[in-house]
């Protein structure tokens, strides 16, 4: 699922962002959304969350989970 969707994302969701300092190699971290950052619907780089280990960054997918 595709993370540029605001309503795409929930608490608790697993995640893979993109950490500010890995947008230029886009190395991706996995992890819990703790917190949606970004107020708008929608964003083209995807929608800024923090992670339950306090880490910000965009989301580049949601993981589904089974």
């Amino acid at each position: 699922m595709e993370g540029t969707i605001r309503k795409n994302i929930e608490v608790g969701m697993l995640v893979n962002i993109v950490l500010k300092k890995d947008q230029r190699n886009g190395e991706l971290t996995e992890g819990i959304v703790e917190k949606i950052l970004t107020k708008s619907a929608n964003h083209p780089h995807g929608i800024k969350v923090r992670l339950e280990d306090g880490q910000v960054g965009r989301v580049k997918e949601v993981i589904e989970e089974e």
